[in-house]
């Protein structure tokens, strides 16, 4: 999926749509990529001259990265309820491409647990297990 087709599923929207391309493998996972350019708004104060993808961004990208594997999800907001045993591990900066692998490992009604990883260069900066609700939009 680009970006374009990625907006028919997701209800984010510039600056918080956080991913670039999607794809599911052979193993059901989400694997998707997000290019951090530099201009983001998260970088501007976090840091001066040192720009770093905020940690809580880096858990966006993988949430986000979740909710592609959820066809029943167009016209529902999905929100976070739950994020467990989080570690980061290296930085994401600008120029670096941010790949995200996440698999659903479970569904009750409306609730969805996953857990997920965001890679760059082959090192690993984020690992997390989450949840959250796919609520209707109101009308």
């Amino acid at each position: 999926m680009n970006r374009e087709e990625i907006k028919q599923i997701l209800p984010h929207r510039e600056p918080m749509l956080l991913l670039d391309e999607v794809e599911i493998n052979e193993n059901g996972e989400s694997v998707a990529k997000y290019y951090v350019r530099g201009d983001e708004f998260f970088l501007q104060g976090h840091f001066p001259g040192n720009p770093i993808v905020p940690g809580v961004i880096q858990c966006e990208m993988i949430a986000q990265a979740a909710v592609a594997l959820l066809p029943d999800c167009t016209g529902k907001t999905p929100l976070y309820t739950g994020l467990n045993n989080v570690k980061f591990k290296n930085p994401l900066l600008p120029g670096n491409t941010a790949v995200m692998t996440v698999a659903l490992t479970a569904r009750r009604g409306v609730f969805c647990f996953a857990k997920g990883k965001l890679e760059c260069n082959g090192k690993l900066c984020t690992s997390a297990e989450f949840s959250f609700a796919l609520l209707p939009n109101p009308s």
